[in-house]
Formats: C-alpha cells, structure tokens, sequence
C-alpha cells in the first residue's frame, strides 16, 4: 500500500469529508477497512494511518520501549492517548472530530497529501503558510538537504 499525491477537499458542518477517491482505492485494494488519526508529532497536521500500518508501529514502539522507565512509558502513553478509530461511510467519508478541526485549524478546506503508508490532513491555510515558508529554500538547499537526509551523493 502506497499513498501519493494531493488532493484539496472541503468539510461539512458536522466535519465530514470525503476521502481522495485515490486513497480510497489504495484501501480497498489492501484490505483496509479501520483507520486511525491522531495529530502529527511535529507539525500542525493530522495522520491517517491505516489499522495495520498503526499495529505495526506500534508493535515497533512497544518492542523499543522499556516499560519499567517512567520517562519512556509516559512518552508511549501519551503517543497512544489521543487517537481516533475511524471507517469510512458508505460514502466515502471519515467524520474529522471537532478536538482534531481544533488541533489542525482546519476551517473548510483540506489538504489530503499521500506519504507512503499514511495520509496526512492539512488546513489548507496551515500547509500554504509552512510550505510558503520551505518554498524559500533554494534548489541547492532543497538538494542539499535531501542529500543529507538520503545519505549519499545525489
């Protein structure tokens, strides 16, 4: 499963919206009937993560984490506490709850953006203020940094 692209959508009243009828694809061609969310650890977006995308990682995180160190243990409680069971409905819609709208400053529109395994939810407002800011990076600098990132020479 691979999620990729973006695509903007808008909410409704109550904080539905459809999910990319690409991403939806991706689901049902793997299986994916459960969804998770919660807010990004670093920046003001939420996460969708498909119910085996999460049981792994958090199968990974618990096989990390030493149960017996309070720091470690509060640092995995916390990553777990705020999360989200969700499904589709016979729509194709997941209802975004209004704590998650708040988090994100989602107003109406949303950007879903593919990154790999998972799908993240950007106010529209939130992603044009951070990407305008990463848009300042030269192309050397962009390249630079994704070397870094990739470790080798590009």
């Amino acid at each position: 499963m691979r999620f990729l692209g973006t695509t903007v959508s808008k909410t409704d009243q109550k904080g539905r919206v459809f999910l990319p009828s690409v991403f939806r694809k991706e689901l049902q061609a793997s299986g994916e009937e459960v969804l998770v969310m919660r807010k990004d650890v670093h920046r003001q977006c939420l996460v969708l993560y498909p119910e085996s995308v999460w049981n792994a990682q958090m199968d990974e995180m618990f096989q990390k984490t030493n149960l017996w160190d309070a720091t470690e243990k509060e640092v995995l409680s916390m990553f777990m506490s705020d999360v989200e069971l969700m499904a589709l409905d016979g729509s194709g819609r997941i209802l975004i709850p209004r704590r998650y709208i708040d988090m994100a400053k989602i107003n109406q529109e949303v950007r879903f953006i593919g990154m790999n395994k998972t799908i993240e939810i950007w106010s529209v407002e939130v992603w044009a203020a951070e990407h305008e800011q990463k848009a300042a990076l030269s192309q050397e600098e962009f390249a630079a940094k994704l070397k870094l990132i990739m470790g080798r020479t590009l």
